[in-house]
C-alpha cells in the first residue's frame, strides 16, 4: 500500500477510532464474522445511525472496509469486515511517528491566553 499519510497521522487516527469502547466491541463483533449493519447494530444493541458513525470511523481508519452487497430479494445491505492491521507501540515507533507530524497552530483562545497571561 502506498500511502502518502505521514506515519503520525495514520497512527493517530487509528488509536482516536480505537479509542472507544464501543468501537472496540465492534472491531471484536467483526473479528468473529462480517455483518451487515441492521444485525450488527442488533448484536451489539446499539442504533444504526450510532453503529453507522462509529462504523465510518473505523472506515476511515482503516480498520474496517465496508462492501454494498444485494440480498437474494434484490435489498441491498452494507456488509463490514476487519481489515487486516497490525500496529507494535514501542517507544520507538511513537518517536518515529511523533517526528513525521506537523507542528499545530494554536487555536485563536490558546493564544489570547497566553497574551493576557504575558501582560
Amino acid at each position: 500500500m502506498n500511502d502518502p499519510t505521514p506515519a503520525g497521522e495514520r497512527l493517530l487516527k487509528v488509536l482516536s477510532a480505537l479509542g472507544h469502547p464501543q468501537r472496540m466491541r465492534i472491531i471484536a463483533a467483526l473479528t468473529a464474522e462480517r455483518n451487515y449493519v441492521s444485525r450488527l447494530a442488533r448484536e451489539i444493541g446499539m442504533s444504526r445511525p450510532l453503529l453507522h458513525m462509529h462504523l465510518q470511523r473505523l472506515e476511515a481508519a482503516g480498520l474496517v472496509t465496508g462492501t454494498l452487497e444485494l440480498s437474494e430479494d434484490g435489498k441491498a445491505m452494507r456488509y463490514f469486515e476487519v481489515a487486516p492491521f497490525l500496529y507494535e507501540l514501542t517507544p520507538r515507533t511513537i518517536t518515529d511517528a511523533a517526528e513525521s507530524l506537523r507542528p499545530e497552530e494554536e487555536p485563536e483562545s490558546a493564544k489570547r491566553k497566553e497574551e493576557e497571561e504575558a501582560q
